[in-house]
């Protein structure tokens, strides 16, 4: 799956120091799944690239599923319980992951249950995120990689952290159970945010997304899995495996996602990325600022952080991610 046109946000300098240094909190609807039985962890952990064995109950986990050929087909956050997963993922990959767990998940072994629409995901972003849940009661936040569970006066949400994210924290629970959460979280000053502040925290922390800078014909690799520990080496087999651990252990990527930077704001033509007139690469997410315009592309790898390119037309300079953005936000 590829976007047409590249996600694009855009911040001022309040809105850019609020979502680094603040709270803001996004509500969004996924699709959610949850795999339960006596044989839910050894399926899962034949299928996506990450360990989901070892970490235990109360862990999470950025997960990719791929083609036996290697690329990318959705990726995912996996919350496991004492029962089983709960499989969070872009509501677009909905179809794709039923029809690939319905080919890969004995039902005796490992039962599937779409839980899309039932459960739905809030997302909180910035510094003081975890300082505003201790005030609504959440808190204390669980460690990085780890999963606890947010009893309110209604039901139950899950509350998961991640060792490396573009969030500080992630919730999962019924429409009613997020309500709650959302309007004590609201009552201590956290700020409402909507899919601008998502698209433009994600390219922040150079983070890739479904459609853009993840494709079905993109690796692993060049999309920062091993960066931020998306793929384990030393688990047993998974589907797609063989091309990932070959060139991570016999070769590299020919892309790296990295990131572009303009310092002015003309308008772009196009999302080819060039140098000396030949394509390296191409724009995908874009979030204007103030000061200057920030994109994700996927980059020849040799074209190395620090070489000017022209982008969208326009002069651009290749940049190692994540961006650093906090100072200009200070």
């Amino acid at each position: 799956m590829e976007l047409t046109t590249p996600p694009r946000a855009r911040l001022d300098a309040a809105g850019l120091a609020r979502l680094i240094h603040g709270a803001t909190m996004v509500r969004t609807a996924p699709a959610v799944f949850r795999i339960e039985g006596p044989g839910a962890v050894q399926c899962l952990q034949g299928l996506v690239t990450n360990e989901v064995e070892k970490p235990g109950p109360g862990s999470l986990t950025w997960n990719a599923l791929l083609t036996p050929k290697g690329m990318i087909v959705l990726d995912l956050w996996a919350l496991r319980d004492a029962t089983g997963f709960t499989l969070v993922l872009d509501a677009a990959a909905r179809e794709d992951a039923l029809a690939l767990f319905a080919k890969s998940l004995p039902p005796r072994l490992a039962k599937l249950t779409d839980r899309t629409g039932e459960l739905e995901a809030l997302w909180l972003v910035g510094a003081a995120s975890a300082e505003h849940c201790s005030l609504a009661g959440v808190g204390p936040l669980p460690n990085p990689g780890h999963t606890n569970v947010h009893r309110g006066g209604r039901g139950e949400v899950a509350v998961a952290v991640a060792t490396t994210s573009w969030f500080t924290a992630l919730f999962v629970g019924s429409p009613d159970d997020l309500d709650e959460l959302a309007g004590n979280l609201l009552a201590t000053g956290v700020v409402e945010g909507s899919g601008n502040d998502m698209v433009s925290a994600r390219v922040l922390a150079g983070w890739p997304t479904l459609g853009a800078e993840i494709t079905d014909k993109t690796l692993p690799q060049e999309a920062r899995f091993d960066e931020f520990g998306g793929v384990s080496y030393t688990k047993g087999c998974y589907l797609g495996q063989e091309t990932v651990a070959r060139v991570h252990f016999r070769g590299h990527p020919n892309r790296e996602l990295r990131g572009l930077v303009w310092d002015a704001g003309d308008p772009l033509t196009g999302t080819a990325v060039e140098v000396g007139g030949r394509e390296v690469g191409t724009i995908r997410s874009i979030l204007d600022l103030p000061d200057r315009r920030l994109a994700l592309a996927p980059i020849r790898r040799e074209v190395e952080p620090g070489t000017l390119v022209t982008a969208g037309g326009q002069p651009a300079r290749v940049v190692a991610l994540p961006f650093d953005a906090g100072a200009a936000a200070a």
